[in-house]
């Protein structure tokens, strides 16, 4: 008995043996380790390999700021394309930050793609919770949009404009730059939004120290409606609520004139213009859903249909992307380094 114990034992020993000796790597490999090798694929069936391994895992998770009027279309549009399916969770951008934390913190992996404002998924790649990935698509896209560690990719970019109620505000009373709205005729009669520290930070930076921070201090004493949320604020031009904001995003308020609402805008000088980005989680329980997802929305058609809808597509190759030689573009690394600094400015000034 103790020797037919003995062999079977041994039996079930050598096929340990044998099984961890065929497959160290796999059992060694991280969840970031096994996602870094989907995320940098380069061979030649890479594209039909990741579309039917993205098929098999079956769905993906997105974190986004991009309204909803824009994001489920998208996540629509791709589903149809590919067959994947898109668990959208849309919130503002500093939500999209915290809750991504958040399920990091608490390892919870459970976002796949995350796109929103550029400084703040910066934030996020020096938590090393986003991966660098290689598309082809990346050839055509400006400097600007790829940071140098590229651990994120830009999409789009946001202009900060300043948006009019029609039927409230005549176009040929808008002044031709932002200082002309220090004047006294606009008290009560002006709005901005209340996280735009970055479009301040871009003012000082085209105007000086001096001009920049005048021009806020004579803004701030006409007590300007200070509303969380760009597309809020575009809805509130749009109802006549505020007949003119600062701060408004191009996109939303072209979107809005575009079914049709009294609401149009203009870029003034200057015209600060912020990078969204594009990230993939380094965890991301999905890699080759979320690398798919990312193909598509920085390829001709993905980028086509942003400016279908009324935003800026990043990629130099498709029409309408504008010329950022001629606005300040945010750079989301320094803006990252000097987030404290100005909001702490902008803080201080609203509280008068």
């Amino acid at each position: 008995m103790r020797q037919a114990f003995a062999r079977r034992w041994a039996c079930v020993l050598s096929g340990l043996v044998l099984a961890y000796s065929f497959a160290p790597s796999v059992i060694a490999q991280t969840v970031p380790e096994r996602n870094a090798a989907v995320y940098m694929y380069k061979g030649a069936d890479r594209d039909q390999r990741l579309l039917e391994r993205a098929r098999k895992e079956g769905s993906l998770t997105f974190y986004t700021s991009l309204a909803t009027t824009e994001s489920i279309p998208l996540g629509q549009a791709f589903e149809k394309k590919t067959g994947v399916k898109v668990q959208l969770w849309r919130a503002l951008s500093e939500e999209v930050v915290q809750r991504t934390l958040n399920e990091a913190r608490g390892k919870r992996h459970t976002v796949d793609v995350i796109e929103t404002n550029g400084p703040e998924v910066e934030s996020l790649a020096r938590e090393q919770l986003t991966a660098e990935f290689y598309t082809p698509h990346t050839a055509k896209y400006p400097p600007w949009a790829i940071p140098s560690h590229r651990l994120w990719v830009s999409d789009r970019m946001d202009f900060f404009v300043v948006a009019f109620n029609t039927g409230k505000v005549k176009r040929e009373e808008i002044p031709t730059t932002y200082e002309g709205f220090g004047d006294a005729r606009w008290k009560g009669r002006l709005g901005i939004e209340a996280t735009d520290q970055e479009w301040l930070a871009g003012v000082v930076q085209l105007w000086g120290s001096e001009r920049g921070l005048s021009f806020f201090r004579k803004l701030v004493a006409l007590r300007p409606d200070v509303r969380k949320g760009h597309v809020l604020l575009s809805q509130l031009v749009a109802a006549g609520e505020i007949p003119v904001a600062l701060t408004a995003y191009a996109s939303n308020a072209e979107s809005s004139k575009r079914t049709g609402a009294p609401i149009d805008w203009v870029a003034l000088e200057p015209v600060v213009v912020r990078p969204q980005g594009l990230a993939l989680a380094r965890n991301a329980p999905n890699p080759n859903a979320a690398l798919l997802f990312a193909d598509y929305l920085l390829s001709p058609e993905g980028q086509q249909f942003y400016e279908s809808v009324g935003r800026f597509p990043a990629s130099r190759g498709v029409r309408g992307a504008g010329d950022p030689s001629k606005v300040t573009m945010v750079d989301s690394q320094t803006a990252a380094n000097e987030s404290e600094k100005w909001q702490k400015v902008w803080g201080e000034m609203l509280k008068r």
